[in-house]
């Protein structure tokens, strides 16, 4: 059995989008970062997660291309960054970012923060983006259910991704439940909590049991709740552990001790307390 995860998410429009993928976030030294995601594509990855702000847009394209696989397997998201948001500067953030991963689309754009008094401009030239065929779905990230709310009163096409810190001491079930009803998939950020719960006694229990790290439960009980993934690593053994999560289920009690462990616990910024520029 391939160990590796190759499932997907049907987004509202139809268009599948891997369950799983790699994020590139903190990927800054340019050689180790080509070389982290050319390895997640060798092993199996099919989804890469950069934005603007994470200067390595250029590392992804090019290992993008010296990977051969062909682009209508691949499944590339990116991000405006807040001080790029605006409708004009949107469009323009936008193909500043098309050219440096050296596509003719993206798959997937995300307006990254909703800076105040912008995000709805900004998400409104991601709708035109998405008109013009540049890009395959609409989305954004880190928006509370008011700030969907107020993208959804306006959308002529609703957001289909929100991207937000997800892990199992943040499990944002109000927000997970809003979006269902809304048909807008969620992508879990530090999926991980960028490690702080990998040393948990119930998620290390729970690995025994299956023979698996904390990570790979941790990621497990992602992809069981429905959410996309996209852990970050540069080490070539976490990259290829993360994924190989193929072979097991965790059962409906290990879910629900996962679940216990919420404690509404960020490990990034609040988007209500975003310094928004």
């Amino acid at each position: 059995m391939d160990l590796i995860y190759q499932d997907h998410v049907t987004l509202a429009n139809g268009i599948n989008m891997p369950q799983l993928g790699l994020g590139v976030y903190k990927m800054t030294n340019p050689e180790e970062t080509l070389s982290a995601i050319s390895y997640a594509l060798e092993v199996g990855y099919r989804a890469i997660d950069t934005a603007a702000i994470y200067e390595n847009e250029e590392e992804t394209g090019n290992a993008i291309l010296y990977s051969g696989i062909p682009r209508d397997q691949l499944f590339i998201t990116s991000k405006v960054w807040n001080t790029d948001q605006g409708y004009d500067e949107t469009l323009r953030a936008f193909e500043g970012s098309l050219k440096k991963l050296k596509l003719d689309y993206l798959d997937l754009y995300l307006t990254h923060w909703p800076v105040a008094g912008k995000y709805q401009d900004t998400y409104r030239a991601i709708e035109r983006l998405y008109e013009e065929k540049l890009i395959r779905a609409t989305g954004v990230s880190n928006h509370h259910i008011h700030h969907l709310k107020e993208i959804l009163a306006h959308a002529a096409v609703p957001p289909m991704v929100n991207q937000i810190e997800l892990h199992p001491f943040l499990t944002q079930v109000p927000l997970r439940s809003f979006c269902e009803q809304h048909g807008i998939e969620v992508t879990s950020w530090s999926p991980l909590a960028r490690g702080r719960i990998l040393s948990n006694e119930t998620l290390i229990e729970i690995g025994r049991a299956h023979g698996k790290t904390t990570a790979q439960i941790i990621i497990r009980w992602h992809l069981q709740n429905g959410l996309i993934a996209i852990p970050k690593s540069v080490s070539k053994e976490r990259i290829k552990e993360n994924a190989s999560v193929a072979d097991f289920v965790l059962t409906q009690e290990e879910m629900q001790k996962i679940d216990e462990l919420n404690k509404n616990e960020r490990t990034g910024t609040n988007p209500e307390t975003y310094d928004q520029l």
